[in-house]
């Protein structure tokens, strides 16, 4: 008998490491918004509840599996849309709306497990999804200097660059809206490009030129 349970916690012991290979995950992230983010107390009093109840959230796999699929190499996009300003302490963006861009390059178990992702990334604001959209995720990303480059098929486009002195108006700007997802690290950067022209969320829009982004890395 002794022996049988010895044996039993060898194969337990053994199974471990690749039961915990299968669970973690980690890559890119890339977040932006309709409002700035990086800014100061004036500029985000002027913009609460008229702007920012729009998002778009990106996740590039480097490496890691999900649901015990492989997704190396492949993204997820989720398109977000809330009843108040995201990251408003004094209001609850609830309910929300989200589209999901699956990579066409995943095969079906792939695709669900790139939803299952995102759903479990982005927390609430990511579960009344309208529609999944299977297409071409193109992501470049270069954290140190916050640039980045997002091109969702026909729906959505995004490109990024760091923080200048010249993108300081007030001098007390500061990470006044922290990002909308649990992230490993992450860094506030400026938007060049910000487009949305999908369907399904009876709404679209392109807010360029803003304060409005997050370049970092996920790891779960």
């Amino acid at each position: 008998m002794k022996k049988i349970i010895s044996n039993l916690f060898v194969v337990i012991a053994l199974s471990a490491p690749s039961f915990a290979m299968d669970s973690a995950i980690s890559g890119d992230y890339l977040e932006v918004r309709t409002s700035d983010v990086y800014t100061g107390p004036c500029f985000a009093n002027s913009e609460v509840n008229l702007v920012g109840k729009e998002a778009i959230l990106a996740w590039r796999v480097r490496q890691g599996h999900w649901k015990g699929m492989p997704l190396k190499g492949l993204s997820v996009v989720a398109v977000i849309t809330a009843s108040a300003t995201l990251g408003d302490p004094f209001a609850t963006p609830l309910p929300t709306q989200s589209m999901i861009a699956v990579d066409e390059r995943a095969g079906p178990m792939q695709r669900k497990a790139l939803v299952n992702l995102a759903q479990s990334m982005g927390g609430e604001l990511v579960q009344d999804i309208v529609s999944v959209k299977t297409t071409s995720i193109t992501v470049e990303l270069d954290a140190q200097r916050q640039a980045a480059v997002l091109i969702v098929g026909d729906i959505a486009s995004v490109r990024t660059r760091g923080l200048n002195h010249e993108d300081h108006l007030c001098g007390n700007e500061e990470i006044y809206y922290p990002p909308l997802t649990e992230i490993k690290k992450y860094n506030p950067a400026y938007t060049l490009e910000h487009q949305f022209r999908g369907e399904g969320l009876k709404t679209t829009w392109s807010n360029p030129n803003k304060r409005s982004a997050f370049v970092g890395a996920f790891e779960r």
